[in-house]
This record gives C-alpha cells, sequence and structure tokens, in this order.
C-alpha cells in the first residue's frame, strides 16, 4: 500500500443498508493496513510506536462507522464541523455507551460555536485567535469541563485563508492560551500547505514546535500528518496523526 488515497478493499462511503459485518470486515482491514504503515514509519525514523497516536477522522460518516472502530480499538475521533459532530456523538454515545472514547475538534471554529464544541469535544486542535481561545476559555468553565485541551493550529504559510496562526505569532497565542483558567495548552497542530513538500512543511513546523517549547515545556503534542503524508510527518515528529481517507475510504456528502 502506498501512501496516497484508501487502502485496498476500502471502498467509497457506504449507503444506507450496508451489512455491518461486511463494513467491520472493511475498516478492520484498512485498520491493519494503515496501523502496519505508521509502525514502519516509526520504525524508520527510529522512534518507538506508542510515540504516535492514531485519530480517526470520522467527519461525512455516520456514527456506526465509529461505532464499529470502537469496536476494534480505537478511541480517538476527530470532527470538523460542530454541526456534524454535536448530533453524531450523541448517536455514538447511544450506541457504544460503555465505550471510553475521545472527540477531537480539528476544523476551523466559530466563536459562537465555542459553547457547543465543549458538549462534545474534549480537545481542540484548531485555535488560530487570541479571540476563539477567549470564546472557549469562557465555554469550558460555564459547561463545567475545564480544563479543556487545546492546541495551536499554526499556519505553515502564512495563508489566511487557510486559517491558522501564522508561525511568528505563535509564541503569543500560546502565552495568551497559558494564562487562562479554562484551557490547556498541550501542542501545535497543522496541515501542509497544498501543493508544498511535505517533508520542508513539516520540518518548519518541527523547529515551530521546539521554539515553543522552550517556554512551554508542557506543549509536547504535534498534530501532523494525514493519509498522504503521515510518513513524512512522523520523520519530524509527529505525535499525532489525523486519518480519514485511508481508514474509511472515499467521502461522502456531509450530513445535514
Amino acid at each position: 500500500m502506498t501512501g496516497n488515497g484508501p487502502a485496498e478493499g476500502v471502498r467509497d462511503r457506504p449507503a444506507g443498508g450496508v451489512d455491518p459485518a461486511e463494513r467491520k470486515a472493511e475498516l478492520a482491514a484498512a485498520l491493519a493496513d494503515l496501523q502496519a504503515r505508521i509502525s514502519r514509519a516509526c520504525t524508520a525514523a527510529g522512534r518507538a510506536r506508542e510515540e504516535v497516536r492514531l485519530l480517526a477522522v470520522t467527519k461525512t460518516f455516520p456514527a456506526t462507522d465509529a461505532a464499529l472502530l470502537a469496536d476494534l480499538g480505537l478511541g480517538d475521533f476527530a470532527e470538523n464541523r460542530d454541526q456534524e459532530a454535536a448530533p453524531k456523538a450523541a448517536e455514538f454515545a447511544g450506541l457504544r455507551p460503555a465505550a471510553a472514547v475521545r472527540w477531537h475538534m480539528v476544523g476551523r471554529l466559530q466563536r459562537n460555536k465555542a459553547r457547543s464544541v465543549t458538549r462534545w469535544a474534549g480537545e481542540v486542535q484548531s485555535v488560530d485567535s487570541a479571540r476563539l481561545a477567549d470564546a472557549l476559555d469562557r465555554a469550558a468553565r460555564a459547561e463545567g469541563v475545564a480544563p479543556l485541551d487545546v492546541l495551536v493550529q499554526a499556519s505553515i504559510d502564512g495563508d489566511p485563508a487557510r486559517g491558522g496562526c501564522p508561525l511568528p505569532d505563535l509564541e503569543a497565542l500560546a502565552d495568551h492560551i497559558a494564562g487562562t483558567e479554562g484551557l490547556r495548552l498541550r501542542g501545535l497542530m497543522a496541515v501542509a500547505p497544498l501543493g508544498a513538500d511535505p517533508d520542508a512543511a513539516f520540518e518548519r513546523l518541527a523547529r515551530a514546535g521546539e521554539a515553543l517549547r522552550r517556554h512551554h515545556p508542557e506543549a509536547t503534542e504535534l498534530s501532523a500528518g494525514m493519509s498522504g503524508d503521515l510518513e513524512q510527518a512522523i520523520v519530524h515528529g509527529s505525535t499525532c496523526v489525523r486519518v480519514g481517507t485511508a481508514l474509511l475510504g472515499g467521502r461522502g456528502l456531509a450530513s445535514p
């Protein structure tokens, strides 16, 4: 299997009526392939497999898929839209009430959604401004979930259209987050810019992470790498790879 595209045997998003046993078998095969990729990447980088967490990006896929993945041993799931994630997390809780899982917000977040997100997400990886941090701080304290774990989303290329905090501003934003009562700074998250060399992008992110930890040694997380570039991210110190397509298959339309 290559680092691009879904695992062999994983189909596009299943339509209604797909047999759960068949879908579970597909997911199990894809998961085994993916875990092998991560293990090989860790070995090549001289790192322990335990240093890299797998985050299953379930956006546009049903809660039943998340439930099957939980049955297969996964405990971390990510979404990028509150409108989809909130009902999905609630449905999942009904399907697997005893499952110990954690939901992560990885998409761009509007401040007016902060309180809703704190009701289902145990971690927000996409904090890119002091104003958003303040909104999450207030929401976490109001909902009784403080301290809420957060990562600063770093903009490797500085393109404002793609979100993220410009690299020169990371320290100021991290200082701001560290000064709140309701948030706990965990590290950095980033996406390699479209068309960029992933190795160069992740090397730059790794240097930013090292600089950040000089002032915030607790910010040890580096969330980087997706289906097509997770190997390069692991080489440069990623502690969390966010994988959707290689695990769940081609994406369908988002849930209403």
